[in-house]
């Protein structure tokens, strides 16, 4: 006998990888433990990403038409013009379901389609577990904190006084979806990826919109430093923006992937160059050394893969939570933590020489595993999962 969902979790957040995935983990740890009785619905935004992630996973989603503030007034007009109509989507959906019978519980990762979905929750009055992954929280979680019934944070807070929240902050380990760290041998991984299941492997890393900074530094230390590269092959993620369909990719996505697969190839290193790939699981799997920004995502996955990285945060951020991220890794020796210069030769200097030595010493990168293997399992999402069910229960 089927058993109608007796509860609707709105997971609200997007724009990016970053806040989709982790709602997908503990969206997948929920349906694991409450099955047919839970349904979920994902409030995200408009952009391109968000649709292709999504429906690649599998999960039923809405997009809003929430824009990020900005200070030009042109930023700010697209943010006021999107807060209303999804207000009333949030809204909307919160009443269209308990029209049905069933419980709402809206579970938010941040960023700016989170802040007026909060608001329709608290407008309707239904319950909101924040998920916070950045060691600065943004402006919208420490929004968003003040109305929680329940937060929880992947990292620790300096001296805790940064989110204003009646609810008790909880620290977690890392969330990771399942397919994040599915793996068989790295062997395995590397032949699914069209690559040699023989040939130590370097992943290359911005996250799905790309980090041209780095793509330009593994350009030029493939020209100057190829080298070092003899005897690996580079799995490379460009990013870029628009689609994410294959043959779909915009000029300028096209350009990167064109540029940074003819650098390989004129170093003559084996490299599959894609500008989003769509296993991440197998190509963590496949990785002997990553080089990566230090998003909450990309910390989350090498931690739960046990994967040495070289981080190079994003370098524009003003309260440095990137870098903030990837500290605790890097004081452990779980991880490389290097200032990403933005110009390719000034990169060259100091990511270049922590590359290149890297890549030549096996002996470090088995260090660097071992200390990954310490931090503890990377159970986040059911951390997380355990304590949405048990609000659910006692509502």
């Amino acid at each position: 006998m089927q058993t109608s969902p007796d509860t609707l979790f709105i997971f609200a957040g997007g724009g990016t990888g970053g806040h989709l995935f982790p709602g997908l983990a503990v969206a997948e740890r929920i349906g694991e433990r409450l099955g047919e009785r839970a349904a979920t619905l994902f409030l995200c935004s408009r952009r391109p990403i968000d649709r292709s992630i999504l429906e690649r996973e599998g999960a039923s989603f809405t997009p809003v038409p929430a824009a990020p503030p900005g200070l030009e007034p042109r930023a700010m007009w697209r943010f006021v013009r999107g807060w209303g109509p999804s207000l009333r989507e949030g809204r909307s959906v919160v009443r269209s379901a308990r029209r049905s019978g069933r419980r709402v519980v809206v579970v938010t990762t941040g960023g700016f389609v989170a802040a007026p979905i909060v608001q329709a929750a608290r407008v309707e009055k239904c319950p909101v577990v924040m998920l916070n992954l950045d060691a600065v929280p943004g402006r919208a979680n420490r929004w968003i904190a003040g109305h929680a019934r329940r937060v929880y944070t992947t990292v620790a807070l300096e001296g805790g006084a940064r989110l204003r929240t009646r609810a008790e902050i909880e620290v977690v380990p890392p969330i990771v979806r399942r397919a994040a760290t599915a793996r068989g041998t790295p062997a395995e991984c590397r032949e699914s990826l069209g690559l040699d299941p023989a040939t130590p492997t370097l992943l290359v890393t911005g996250g799905s919109q790309g980090a041209a900074s780095i793509n330009r530094f593994l350009v030029a230390f493939a020209r100057q430093r190829g080298e070092a590269l003899r005897g690996w092959q580079v799995l490379h993620q460009t990013g870029g923006s628009g689609s994410m369909t294959p043959g779909e990719e915009d000029g300028a996505t096209q350009r990167a992937v064109v540029e940074v697969r003819d650098a390989y190839r004129g170093a003559g290193v084996r490299a599959r160059v894609v500008p989003f790939l769509r296993e991440m699981g197998r190509a963590w799997g496949a990785a002997d050394l990553c080089v990566c920004r230090a998003g909450a995502g990309n910390v989350a996955e090498a931690w739960a893969t046990r994967t040495p990285c070289v981080f190079m945060p994003y370098p524009y951020h003003r309260d440095e939570h990137q870098r903030l991220n990837a500290a605790p890794l890097a004081v452990k020796g779980a991880a490389m933590l290097v200032r990403d210069a933005i110009g390719p030769e000034a990169n060259l200097q100091e990511a270049g020489r922590m590359l290149g030595e890297l890549l030549g010493d096996p002996a470090a990168r088995a260090r660097m595993v071992q200390a990954l293997a310490g931090l503890g399992p990377a159970d986040g999402a059911e951390r997380v999962a355990s304590g949405v069910v048990g609000l659910v229960q006692g509502m």
